[in-house]
This record gives structure tokens, sequence and C-alpha cells, in this order.
């Protein structure tokens, strides 16, 4: 399906990362995969010897699974709050030769989410508010900026990023100031489903997931009794990663006509009030 196929995959951080599933289904489809992870770039000024350490240790772990599971694939170190170092790693892949037949937005971060406690949204700051509405969803603005800019993402691509039905309705588990960056997540996704869709016939939809505590990310904001009760909520049980998996590649596959989509791989859960 996806021979001579190439794919920006983002937000892999182990082996455990729902990005990381993704990729190793698109390889076994015969496609090709860029992985990105945050890491000490050009970019990065005044950081503190913790911070680097932190970054060192963040790009180090992520280029071990990506081998370990993924093989020869190529990595990158991407901070998608520096322009900079979005347009370099753009115009890095052009003047390799590398054409993108698509990417997968799996980048997220919340600061007022710590020890799996959330702080309530009336006590979140304006700094706080910008940095996770930064990262998690004007982000998908300015990758695919840049990828366009420099011929990168071909016409007819697909572009797809991962969401929560948080973005929607409050949900069981407190989950307030990243559901807002979510649902700015999803509008963005229409809207550049739209501009793209006509001028370059791409197309741009979300997916909706399980909670699922197995990546870092989920480990963070979830106990394992929210887990228990979205899957007793979910009619078909809570979805696995490999659910997930299998509709990017749906989403991915070439000459399709599906776009402006937000899509549900939760086993029903969105259903149930």
């Amino acid at each position: 399906m996806f021979t001579n196929k190439t794919f920006l995959i983002t937000g892999i951080a182990d082996e455990h990362s729902l990005a990381m599933y993704a990729a190793k289904e698109i390889i076994k489809n015969g496609g090709k995969v860029v992985c990105t992870g945050l890491g000490v770039s050009p970019f990065h000024h005044n950081l503190s010897d913790k911070a680097k350490a932190f970054l060192n240790q963040n790009f180090e772990d992520f280029k071990r699974s990506v081998h370990e599971f993924l093989g020869d694939a190529m990595v990158e170190i991407l901070d998608v709050t520096i322009d900079e170092n979005i347009e370099h790693f753009a115009k890095d892949l052009a003047q390799k030769g590398i054409k993108l037949d698509g990417f997968l937005h799996a980048i997220a971060m919340d600061k007022t989410i710590r020890n799996k406690e959330v702080k309530p949204l009336i006590e979140v700051t304006k700094d706080e508010f910008c940095d996770t509405m930064n990262v998690s969803a004007y982000s998908l603005i300015r990758v695919s900026h840049y990828l366009l800019k420099h011929g990168v993402l071909q016409d007819g691509a697909s572009i797809c990023s991962l969401s929560y039905i948080a973005a929607a309705k409050v949900t069981f588990h407190p989950y307030r100031n990243i559901s807002i960056a979510k649902a700015a997540l999803e509008r963005i996704t229409v809207e550049l489903a739209d501009e793209l869709g006509r001028k370059h016939g791409i197309r741009v939809n979300a997916i909706r997931f399980s909670p699922y505590m197995g990546s870092k990310a989920g480990n963070a904001t979830l106990k394992i009794e929210d887990v228990a009760t979205s899957n007793k909520m979910s009619p078909l049980g809570n979805a696995v990663p490999m659910d997930l998996a299998y509709e990017i590649c749906h989403l991915f596959r070439p000459e399709s006509r599906i776009t402006g989509e937000i899509r549900h791989v939760d086993g029903g859960y969105h259903i149930t009030g």
C-alpha cells in the first residue's frame, strides 16, 4: 500500500508511544518513515545544564527506540516551538531529496498537569495556556507551512493528528487546559482541510483515541481507574494502539477522498455521554 511512500512521524518518545505503532504499521505496509524527537538543536539558546541534560537524554532514548523497533529510519531533532528549527528541518529534507506523502502530528504538552494532578483552569496562567496551545495545536500550522514552503510535502498528501474526546466535552477525569488546545487542533484540522485540499489536494484529519496509559503522555494524565471506567463505558471496550495505527494508515492511503474528519477510534466511548 505504501511502496515508494514516505511519512513524517512526530511524537515518538519510546516504544510505547502511539506514534510508534503507526510508524511500525507504515513500514509493515512497505512505506518509509522520518521520525522526529526533542533534543538540543543549534536553535536552542541559554539552556540550563539541567535542560540540556534532559533534552540530550530524551533524544538518546528516542533514537534508541526508533532504531530498535524501526530499523534504519531517519531520526531528526525537531522542537516545534522554534520556527528556525522547523524551517531548518524542512530545508534539510528538501536538500536530501526527501518528499513526504503525509505526516502524523502526535505532539502535545501541558505543564499544568503534574503527578496526575490537573491545575484548575481558573488558575492557569497566560504563559501556561499559550505554551500548551503552541505545542499542541498551532504547531500543526507551522509544520505544514514549512514543509509546503520548501516543497517537501507533496500534493495529494495526507496529514493526521491525534486528539481526544475532551476537545468536545468535559470528561469524567480532569483534562482542563489541554482540552482547549485539542479543540483548537480540531478546528485547525477542519480549516486546513479546506485550504490545503483546494490548493494542493492535501487531506487533513484528526483522530480521537481511547484513554491510554501505555505512553508517557497518557501515564502522566490518567489513573488506572480512569482507563477501567472508560473501558466499561465503551460498547466495544477501549481501543488498543493497533486500532489507531490501522486507522492512521487508512487515512494515509493514496487516492482517498476523506478529509476534514474528526474520527473516533475509542470503542464507542464518545457515544455514551
